[in-house]
């Protein structure tokens, strides 16, 4: 019987590094991520935002990647105690990149600005979804099962103490828990370890502008104070 050559350097191999020929672990599995919502995205994936916000420029795990003009990741600080997170982008946050950046953004500014709190130094903002839904529509159960491990990444690096979620869509897409932002809003709730507190979304002040005692506004003035409040007592004990 005659032997390759071939045949004969697998022979003195041990059996450890033939089965590696066979391991294709060192395949980058990273790059094929944006490509599939069936590869996983673990812990860990990304070491920062920059790779982070590369991989969701160029997404297609969803089919809102075929109609956004630019992917939303983030803005404000990426070491900010408290994390503010929304439900999707508008056209406004389409067409700039950026977050919370219409009527909405400002009021949600405004909000923060009323207890002291910035995106400069205190708060970065990111949404359950990073491409725009056509209308404005919800995003649907398989859009956000597609975009949350980017999240969940974004979570990991900011690290933040608190996190605020605008809306029954942040609060469901995080949390879980399905009750309406009515019935939730205000109260602390405990994920993986962090201080959650679901809030109406800005855009909902908006269509309810009244001030008075047990209005949407009013009530958002007293969870907006029990956030400060809290951070300060995360602080004081650190």
């Amino acid at each position: 019987m005659i032997v390759s050559a071939d045949a004969k350097i697998l022979i003195f191999m041990s059996s450890e590094t033939q089965l590696s020929l066979f391991d294709d672990s060192s395949f980058n599995q990273r790059e094929l991520i944006p490509t599939d919502a069936k590869i996983a995205i673990a812990p860990g994936t990304y070491s920062n935002i920059t790779e982070l916000t590369q991989d969701c420029d160029r997404c297609h795990r969803c089919p809102l990647g075929d109609t956004r003009t630019h992917a939303v990741v983030g803005r404000g600080n990426l070491k900010a105690p408290i994390m503010v997170i929304g439900e999707a982008p508008g056209q406004n946050e389409d067409e700039t990149g950026l977050p919370f950046v219409g009527r909405s953004g400002q009021l949600l500014e405004k909000i923060l600005a009323s207890v002291n709190l910035t995106t400069e130094q205190d708060v970065y903002i990111a949404n359950i979804n990073k491409c725009r839904p056509p209308d404005n529509r919800v995003p649907t159960p398989v859009e956000v099962a597609a975009c949350l491990p980017y999240l969940l990444e974004q979570i990991r690096l900011v690290d933040p103490k608190i996190i605020l979620l605008t809306g029954a869509t942040a609060v469901k897409g995080i949390t879980g828990d399905k009750r309406g932002i009515t019935k939730i809003r205000g109260q602390w709730l405990e994920w993986e370890g962090r201080l959650c507190m679901p809030i109406f979304h800005p855009s909902y002040l908006l269509r309810n502008p009244s001030k008075e005692r047990g209005a949407p506004k009013w009530l958002m003035w007293q969870d907006i104070q029990a956030v400060r409040a809290k951070l300060d007592e995360i602080q004081n004990n650190s």
